[in-house]
């Protein structure tokens, strides 16, 4: 049940969609993209977004405003901080939308959708930080628990649908992001349809499952013809490069930029990671997915629109602190049960593929 639709009068011609970062968050708003485009094929609808998640906006995105929140909040009394934020104020206020949809409910995402003073501001009636409430000029309650299915039910007040949709919507990849996957494969290192993406990196320590075990389901998956790539971030390399070293040849960790990530994960098997945003990235390619909770609540947070399967131990609790120690609950996750769900994800879609891919 979708909350009463709004009475928007005309159809809007000018949307601003709201959902600064990041990673995982941004892939869960496409579907609320997709929807408001489904609804208003012949509106401009714009993105405000970090440069560095650019790469993840659909096809279909009219005008990015990019909005450098995270530095502006490193140097907010600096000079050409405030030159910064008035630039962006001014341009997208001067892009006349009529209406604006604040899908990450923060305080900044909600000033950057009041810039547009649009006449009609929409957002969650219990935001994430409740501050942003100020700027919204229609409140919607979310009643379902994934983030998705949040979103979906912001915009269906706006499109009219009695029901959620999920619509989907593709993710380009840049000519050069195929050349590196191109080149990976004349390397030896991938080979598209054929490898693993295996994630042990998160967010914060408390997400992070042990390193040796991803080691021994590396050695499992490539017994059954199934290498491994290892994905890292920013300060994640040497728990890439243990794995690497451990596997014995079976994983190859390798550095990508995140439009190389995009086309990387476009063409994998399978996805074994944590609550992360490849993960999620993963998941909106349609990749199976094995997935590992700890201390946040995949029924909020779970690879949403593939086939998964979600390893959760009953001793993990739901928490949002970022404690750098692994979850008790993950620690009791084993490679066992891990590589058995990955065999039985790996040999549905062989079976639904009429056969190796």
């Amino acid at each position: 049940m979708t909350s009463p639709p709004l009475n928007l009068g005309l159809k809007p011609k000018r949307i601003l969609l709201v959902r600064v970062g990041a990673m995982g968050d941004v892939i869960h708003a496409i579907p609320a993209f997709a929807s408001l485009r489904a609804a208003f094929p012949d509106a401009s609808i714009a993105w405000a977004i970090e440069e560095r998640w650019r790469p993840l906006l659909p096809a279909g995105v009219d005008v990015v405003h990019v909005v450098r929140t995270k530095a502006w909040r490193k140097r907010p009394f600096a000079l050409s901080t405030w030159r910064e934020i008035r630039a962006a104020e001014r341009e997208i206020k001067n892009a006349g939308y009529d209406l604006a949809v604040d899908v990450q409910g923060a305080i900044r995402s909600g000033v950057i959708a009041w810039w547009s003073r649009a006449p009609t501001r929409v957002g969650f009636s219990k935001p994430r930080e409740s501050q942003a409430k100020m700027f919204y000029t229609h409140k919607v309650a979310a009643t379902r628990r994934h983030v998705i299915e949040q979103n979906l039910e912001l915009t269906a007040t706006i499109t009219g649908e009695p029901y959620l949709v999920y619509r989907s919507m593709e993710i380009p990849t840049t000519s050069a992001a195929e050349q590196f996957v191109g080149e990976s494969e004349r390397l030896g290192l991938l080979q598209r349809g054929r490898y693993a993406i295996l994630n042990p990196g998160a967010g914060w320590g408390a997400k992070c499952w042990p390193v040796e075990r991803y080691t021994c389901v590396a050695k499992k998956l490539v017994e059954r013809g199934v290498a491994s790539v290892v994905n890292y971030g920013p300060g994640e390399e040497a728990l890439a490069r243990k794995v690497e070293s451990q596997s014995r040849g079976a994983a190859k960790a390798v550095a990508c930029s995140l439009e190389e990530l995009i086309a990387v994960t476009k063409y994998a098997r399978i996805f074994i990671g944590g609550d992360t945003g490849p993960m999620h990235l993963a998941a909106h390619f349609g990749v199976p997915v094995v997935a590992l909770f700890g201390p946040t609540d995949p029924a909020r947070n779970g690879p949403y629109g593939t086939r998964s399967t979600i390893i959760r131990h009953e001793q993990s609790n739901t928490s949002y602190s970022h404690k750098q120690k692994t979850d008790q609950g993950l620690m009791e996750v084993s490679a066992e049960e891990v590589v058995e769900a990955a065999e039985k994800l790996l040999a549905a879609e062989t079976k639904s593929a009429g056969g190796p891919r």
